[in-house]
């Protein structure tokens, strides 16, 4: 479905030869400006480049010879022109936005190439749902590859998903034109433990020489990591320290750092480039998770790239690590990450690379940005009806259904609480002593005990789990449910009121899915995600406006988290550590089991 009217390099070759030799005007000219080369990290005072058939032609000291009557030139005027910036790992779902919109937010921000995982929808609609944002994705006017989603569920036995993905839908994916290889593997257990059907979705993807993605969320680096690095995946995100990240490139992996809404892992990990001195060639960098509210107000690979270089990154160290690093991961340095001859011409014209104000962005050769704001168009696909109506709840909940009973005759019980730790994806397993009234435990504001349910939504079953979370800060009578709850997607119900928590989620139900906050009985705010339960096909500013609204919300029952909504979407994602909950019950991550809610006595 990608424009058919983009050449491959072989078949555009005649032309580019011919532009760059003079025989033939290139289409483009950009002139007077300073080319950022990520090959050889050096920044080209003077140099020209000629583009012709979307592709670069000619890069050098004078691009003259390429210049006919019909040819447009851009002059630079002392700019810098650096490649289009790359995210290696993503979830467009998480910006709660349709591909074509995600596309028309991060355009402006330099983001020409996405590499990205659709696990999320296809927990809600399997093989299919993929298949809509991987058509979606080829309409867009930048590069947008999708990696097959790995693990549906994430973590089979302890969690429920809508549809399951199998080896053969792998397989099968592999044969789609943007298909560029297999999602991060998260059921890094299954591999350790020779698990057959994640290592037949490896092989599939190694069988079609495609990239392996990884997701080892473990602090331990001994023989489980070794042998999940001897499973066959090519990178990890997941580290946080900078021994994790010096461990996956010494096994010949590359280290992704991500600076997403909520995760900051770039810090302290870039330290193996900036202080040990390790080949900055294998460390790339990501978002994973961007919301719609971080790419409308604070920017999304440029943003990334800024961080790193306020971490003490050189800035041409960092833009190998947005653009050529995550090419040839991918297979794809002789078709862009760089200002060569013959690459996709992607390429961002900024006047400071400290700072990176984004000031033009051409893809394929197109100017579809200026100034911040897009100047193409970005198709959308007919989202057909079963992709918009996907919440089934069953019944209409009630406050009875959020109540934990205590064992008979008790006063008091100790429970597991999940403890969330702002800015980071993994969660503590922590302990409370909470009293009991009237035979039901309760929430505890002095120690910032309240309470979490995941309601089933896929099949209509009408079930409730509950259980107890700390970190959120919440205070007086509210809740907050949405029905994007990573990986499985039922909704998560947040809150410190049984009463709340019901009108939350049967609100979700009502609408169709999406994120409402609940105080005394009112709803302060509600952001709808009808395509999947997960995303929104509006423009990028009315999500990101709603989605303001609803942090707004959520500071105004207590909260200061930094984007805590991130960290409230994770508390079903049952592969990363320590405490989650899912359809099944509470999840100690730390074994891979259940576990009970109130300890024994």
């Amino acid at each position: 479905m990608e424009n058919p009217s983009f050449k491959s390099w072989s078949d555009s070759a005649p032309r580019l030869v011919a532009v760059a030799a003079g025989r033939e005007p290139a289409d483009l000219v950009i002139r007077g400006g300073r080319v950022v080369n990520v090959h050889t990290r050096e920044v080209l005072d003077g140099w020209q480049v000629a583009i012709a058939d979307g592709r670069f032609a000619y890069v050098g000291p004078d691009a003259a010879h390429c210049i006919g009557d019909a040819t447009k030139v851009i002059e630079a005027d002392g700019q810098y022109l650096i490649p289009g910036l790359c995210d290696a790992h993503m979830h467009i779902e998480s910006g709660m936005l349709t591909p074509a919109e995600f596309a028309r937010a991060v355009i402006p921000h330099g983001t020409t190439t996405m590499f990205t995982d659709p696990h999320e929808i296809a927990n809600v609609l399997g093989l299919e749902g993929v298949k809509l944002m991987h058509d979606e994705a080829l309409l867009q006017p930048v590069n947008i590859f999708t990696q097959m989603p790995s693990c549906a569920p994430s973590a089979p036995g302890l969690e429920t998903t809508g549809y399951e993905i199998t080896p053969d839908d792998v397989a099968e994916a592999m044969e789609w034109p943007g298909i560029i290889g297999l999602g991060e593997m998260m059921n890094f257990p299954g591999v350790v433990n020779g698990d057959a059907k994640m290592l037949a979705e490896i092989a599939a993807t190694q069988k079609a020489g495609k990239t392996v993605g990884g997701h080892y969320a473990s602090p331990d680096l001994g023989p489980a990591f070794h042998a999940y690095a001897a499973g066959g995946p090519e990178d990890d995100h997941e580290g946080t320290c900078e021994a994790d990240a010096i461990a996956r490139v010494r096994q010949g992996m590359r280290s992704m750092m991500r600076l997403g809404s909520a995760w900051y892992d770039v810090e302290t990990q870039i330290t193996a480039v900036t202080e040990k001195g390790l080949d900055p060639r294998n460390f790339i960098l990501c978002t994973d998770d961007c919301h719609s509210g971080t790419l409308v107000n604070d920017g999304h690979m440029n943003r990334v790239v800024r961080h790193a270089i306020s971490c003490g990154c050189d800035p041409l160290i960092a833009l190998q690590m947005a653009t050529i690093n995550t090419a040839t991961h991918f297979g794809l340095e002789r078709e862009l990450g760089s200002i060569t001859p013959g690459r996709r011409a992607d390429v961002i014209l900024t006047d400071n690379l400290t700072t990176l104000p984004i000031n033009r962005v051409i893809a394929r050769g197109v100017t579809l940005a200026e100034g911040g704001e897009v100047t193409v168009d970005c198709p959308h696909l007919d989202w057909p009806e079963y992709a918009r109506k996907t919440v089934h709840l069953g019944r209409v909940l009630d406050a009875v259904d959020f109540e934990i009973a205590a064992p008979e005759g008790a006063n008091s019980v100790r429970a597991k609480v999940i403890g969330v730790v702002e800015n980071q994806a993994p969660t503590k397993a922590l302990t409370r002593d909470l009293g009991v009234v009237d035979g039901l435990v309760e929430i505890d504001e002095a120690q910032d005990v309240c309470q979490i349910a995941l309601v089933e939504r896929h099949r209509a079953t009408g079930e409730v789990v509950n259980g107890l979370v700390s970190g959120f800060g919440y205070t007086g009578r509210m809740a907050i449910a949405s029905t994007v709850a990573h990986d499985s997607h039922h909704m998560i119900v947040v809150g410190t009121s049984r009463e709340d928590m019901a009108l939350a989620a049967n609100r979700l139900g009502e609408v169709g899915g999406g994120i409402t906050v609940f105080k005394d009985g009112e709803e302060l705010a509600l952001v709808e995600l009808p395509v999947a339960g997960l995303m929104s096909d509006a423009p990028a500013r009315e999500v990101a406006a709603k989605a303001d609204a609803m942090v707004a919300a959520m500071a105004q029952c207590g909260c200061t988290l930094n984007n805590a909504y991130m960290q409230h979407s994770l508390l079903a994602l049952v592969v990363i550590p320590e405490l989650r909950i899912s359809d099944l019950g509470l999840v100690d991550v730390t074994q891979f089991e259940l576990t009970n809610l109130i300890e024994e006595p």
